[in-house]
Order: C-alpha cells, then sequence, then structure tokens
C-alpha cells in the first residue's frame, strides 16, 4: 500500500514570524439623521434565504446524503511499470564463428555427476576470476583420468542451463564420428583464456548468445575436422593469434 501525504486544510502559515493574529470584521453601518439607528435582523433574512432554497430545490438535501465526501488531501497516481530488458548487441551482424567465445580451458578438477552416470561435472579455468562449471556428456566416451589436468577448447557464451540439478555454463568442444568421440586438442603454448578464432571471419563475440535466435545451431553444421585433423568452419583453420 502507498501512504499518501495528507494536507491539514486547518493550519495557517505566514512568512513573518511575528505577525499578529486578528479577526477583520466589516465596518459598521454609520447612521444618519434619515434612518433610524437599528440594524437589520441578519438572522432573519438567512433563515428566509435558506427556506426560498429548500423550496426550489426540495431534492436537495437528499443527494447530499448520497454525495461521496470531497477528499481534497487526495493526489493523483501514477504508477510505472519497468521491463527488465536485456541489451541485445547482435543486431546487424552476420552469423558465422566470430559470433562464438571459444577459449582455451585448463580442465581443473573432474568428478562424475552425483545424478546422471553419463556425465562428468567439471572446474574449468577460462582465464576468469574464478573457475566455471561446466557439465559434459563424455563418460562413456572419454575416460575420467584422460580428462584431468588438461586443456581444451571451450564455447563461453551460452546461457547457463541446468542439467540435472547442476548448473553448466560453457561447453566442451569435441570432434566426433558414428565410432567415436574425441576432446579437440589445442596447439602448444596455449594458456587459458586464449581465444581461437577464424582468420577469415574476423569479428568480436557475443556478450551472451540469444537462445531464442539459435545462433550457435545455425553454425555448428559447418564446424568440422578436415583431412589433417585440424578443426575448421567452412574449410577455414581454427587458429589462436601468435600460436
Amino acid at each position: 500500500r502507498i501512504k499518501l501525504p495528507t494536507l491539514n486544510t486547518n493550519s495557517a502559515s505566514v512568512t513573518d514570524s511575528n505577525a499578529k493574529i486578528e479577526t477583520i470584521t466589516p465596518p459598521e453601518t454609520v447612521p444618519t439623521s434619515n434612518q433610524p439607528q437599528t440594524q437589520p435582523d441578519r438572522k432573519d433574512d438567512t433563515e428566509k434565504k435558506e427556506k426560498k432554497q429548500k423550496k426550489a430545490n426540495p431534492a436537495t438535501k437528499t443527494k447530499a446524503k448520497n454525495e461521496p465526501a470531497k477528499q481534497d488531501n487526495l493526489f493523483p497516481i501514477t504508477i510505472v511499470y519497468y521491463i527488465d530488458c536485456i541489451a541485445d548487441d547482435s543486431a546487424g551482424k552476420p552469423i558465422d564463428i566470430s559470433r562464438l567465445n571459444l577459449k582455451i580451458g585448463h580442465i581443473v578438477s573432474v568428478k562424475k555427476h552425483p545424478d546422471a552416470d553419463s556425465l562428468y561435472v567439471e572446474e574449468v579455468n577460462v582465464g576468469e576470476d574464478r573457475p566455471r562449471t561446466i557439465v559434459s556428456g563424455l563418460v562413456r566416451h572419454v575416460p575420467i583420468e584422460q580428462m584431468k589436468d588438461r586443456l581444451a577448447i571451450f564455447c563461453c557464451n551460452l546461457k547457463p542451463a541446468k542439467m540435472r540439478g547442476i548448473l553448466s555454463e560453457g561447453m566442451i568442444m569435441c570432434a566426433s564420428s558414428p565410432e567415436k568421440v574425441e576432446i579437440l586438442v589445442p596447439p602448444e603454448g596455449c594458456v587459458p583464456g586464449d581465444r581461437v578464432t577464424v582468420e577469415e571471419y574476423p569479428g568480436e563475440p557475443d556478450a551472451l548468445l540469444n537462445p531464442k535466435k539459435k545462433i550457435f545451431e545455425q553454425i555448428q553444421p559447418d564446424l568440422r575436422t578436415n583431412d589433417e585433423c585440424i578443426a575448421t568452419y567452412k574449410g577455414c583453420k581454427w587458429i589462436i593469434k601468435d600460436k
């Protein structure tokens, strides 16, 4: 509830703190020699006027009872609704691999998901203030010993999502075939936080991919390995600048 301030209509204020308070009455009629000194009965005149008004408007009294009392101390209220919006910085950008924030990450620790036999839960250093928790469905493809203390490539601007109760803040990048699934191996000399790019497709990644626009899903079909088993986008190699 919003409590409104009440205006005290009975209070008076003056600018001079020393002001004198007095009643102001109209001047008395000065009698003349031709005029009697008696004053007219103002009370009788007032009663006569009231009687005439009642006769002219017999319903006035009844109507006044039904009318709501005037409330002079209320102010109009304007209600403003605020809509929490996330700024979309992707307007006009082409849909290509430059929209993905691919980073080198170091898997600091890994364990099996307590509620899912096919999932790993990893703590990954991607060069930020704190490690990210990333859930991967690799239990049936990669032994846990091969997951520990290794470098890999992670997509870091997907919208975080809960996987069987644990919030996953990214995705490990792998190559897959009908026979097997393998984790992509970064080149030597990489450190956590290095960005993976494609020279032919420059541009800055989105801060966060909008899941409604299916950006990753449109890019994914063109992510493949070539004959040299090097990761490519539309035939162009993934690189890490100066590495």
